[in-house]
């Protein structure tokens, strides 16, 4: 925990190193203080066809950023902030750059080392 899942058009491949970009969400959310730098998971999933950007094909990134609840909403704020700044540099010629973070609920969750 937490999660940073990127969607994007297949073209930011080309654009940036995929490792490239992967890293530099990661950092970002070091950074933060937020999170245990060991339990940052990072994950791109590259749209080869299917999608669609304001009514045509182009270029996009946007994040969806899962983490545990207990953080408040101005750094949530400031995470998305973050993470968006530093991916505007490395993509300067990318138009639609967004995240949203969520919040797991601790109720919920579970993984292998909770069962």
């Amino acid at each position: 925990m937490p999660h940073f899942v990127i969607d994007c058009s297949k073209d930011i491949m080309t654009i940036n190193d995929p490792e490239h970009t992967l890293a530099v969400v990661h950092e970002a959310a070091v950074n933060s203080e937020l999170f245990d730098k060991n339990d940052i998971k990072v994950r791109l999933n590259p749209f080869n066809e299917h999608y669609i950007i304001g009514g045509k094909k182009e270029g996009f990134i946007h994040i969806f950023g899962n983490i545990m609840e207990g953080r408040t909403d101005e750094q949530k704020a400031k995470l998305s902030r973050a993470i968006i700044s530093e991916l505007k540099h490395i993509f300067p010629t990318i138009n639609f750059i967004a995240i949203n973070i969520r919040d797991f609920e601790k109720s919920s969750y579970c993984n292998k080392s909770m069962v």
